[in-house]
């Protein structure tokens, strides 16, 4: 089997007019942050109703500037899913604070918003939810729990660029909102991601923390009165991202093709009856950036993901718990805190999902999917 023959679970999209774009970028002679990052910025902001935007050289580092803005620290708390990439974690660490796990609903995959209020206490700050494969959160129960005990939130949209919330971009309303950029995302600016800022927000503050809190005045002004870090985007990134945003509309409306044909295939193959959890088949509001199943238990998930590139097919894991990581547990977070996210987290499986997909790849894909569930008396 050559490269050629695998079909990895993810591939971004680059087209000609875009490369051809960075070679200018890079022909200009002025590659770091510049004019190509405003106007990736600008378009942005377009994108999310006219709100201010601004972009940074990861989705992580986005959520570590937003709670720094909101003064999150010691002492503080943060609630969040346990169901996510590492790094919404992290950052609450980062900034001095602790992360406050509750548990996912085994449905959406998403956390309970039922078990939030339960979880706040005099040191909740911040309610960061993660709308997880794009499928967002209940974006209306987070913003009024939020507004009853004056609390700020801080979407994780990182995977959820061009989701909709009761019809409007997450993003375009509420609090702060994070994206990434990474490779895998729907929208990609080789790495990156953008802040949202809601009114209150000083946009110069986020630039500041962008970089070294550097705050320059004339053409020989410059003075720091914060600890910034160095998360600046270069110009060649942003022309990436700015060629994807062209295109966005059309990523998504093909993902969505893709994962109408997964489940027309996957219902044919009775795999719900089986004991795979397919996911929720919300063709309104998600973005489909990711297609997961949930193997059942027992089933040994490496030795599927094995016997799938075996065949030529690649697989993803999103996500490991993070309350089972190592660095959690010294926090104190054990094995049956949250059984629900350690029950999908264990059988969690991303299938091949990315919009140079042709058709003829889903029977592909489901067709080596059955017959390795079989072996495995699935």
């Amino acid at each position: 089997m050559t490269e050629a023959d695998v079909l990895p679970f993810t591939r971004p999209d680059l087209d000609e007019a875009t490369i051809a774009g960075v070679v200018e970028v890079l022909r200009s002679g002025w590659l770091t942050t510049g004019p190509w990052n405003a106007k990736f910025e600008q378009v942005l902001s377009e994108f999310f109703g006219g709100r201010t935007v601004r972009a940074f050289n990861s989705g992580t580092v986005t959520m570590e500037v937003a709670l720094r803005m909101l003064g999150v620290g010691p002492g503080d708390e943060v609630i969040t899913t346990p169901l996510s990439w590492v790094a919404t974690a992290n950052v609450v660490l980062a900034v001095g604070a602790r992360p406050v796990f509750v548990d996912i609903d085994p449905v959406t995959r998403n956390f309970d918003t039922s078990a939030i209020e339960a979880a706040i206490t005099p040191r909740t700050k911040v309610i960061l939810p993660v709308h997880l494969a794009g499928l967002p959160c209940d974006l209306d129960a987070i913003g009024a729990l939020a507004t009853r005990y004056k609390l700020r939130v801080l979407e994780d949209a990182a995977q959820a660029i061009g989701s909709t919330w009761r019809g409007r971009r997450v993003g375009s309303f509420g609090d702060f909102a994070s994206f990434s950029f990474h490779p895998n995302k729907n929208v990609t600016s080789l790495e990156g991601g953008c802040l949202v800022l809601p009114a209150d927000a000083d946009p110069q503050l986020a630039e500041r923390l962008r970089l070294q809190g550097v705050r320059r005045t004339g053409l020989d002004g410059m003075d720091v009165d914060v600890v910034g870090g160095k998360a600046n985007l270069t110009d060649v990134a942003a022309r990436v991202g700015w060629g994807q945003m062209q295109r966005l509309d059309g990523f998504n409306r093909r993902r969505t093709e893709l994962a109408k044909a997964y489940f027309a295939v996957l219902d044919a193959m009775k795999l719900a009856e089986r004991g795979v959890q397919l996911p929720v088949r919300d063709f309104t509001d998600s973005n489909w950036h990711m297609f997961q199943i949930v193997l059942p238990s027992g089933v040994s998930r490496a030795a599927v993901m094995q016997a799938l590139k075996d065949r030529g097919i690649g697989t993803g894991v999103h996500h490991p718990p993070i309350h089972l990581f190592t660095l959690y547990r010294k926090l104190g977070f054990k094995p049956g805190d949250f059984p629900h996210a350690e029950r999908v987290g264990a059988g969690i499986l991303t299938l091949p999902l990315f919009p140079a997909m042709r058709d003829g790849d889903i029977g592909r894909v489901c067709g080596a999917l059955d017959a390795v569930l079989r072996e495995f008396g699935v």
